[in-house]
């Protein structure tokens, strides 16, 4: 008895996934190289940040009828 298979070799089903991961993996690989590298961004120059905060004393407002 003669079986039908055909083995061509073609496994083209899961060609768009493949370009999708692919896709996925050049992205975190840019998004690693800013993160780790910073992004080319030269020396290690520290600055100082100085902030001061002043608000004004802020009350509630008296109750009419109070006791």
């Amino acid at each position: 008895m003669a079986d039908n298979i055909n083995n061509n070799g073609g496994g083209g089903g899961n060609t768009g996934m493949a370009f999708i991961v692919g896709a996925i993996v050049v992205v975190l690989a840019i998004v690693a190289y800013f993160v780790f590298a910073r992004g080319g961004m030269g020396g290690a120059e520290t600055k100082e940040v100085n902030v001061d905060v002043d608000l004004p004393e802020v009350s509630a407002p008296a109750v009419p009828g109070g006791n």
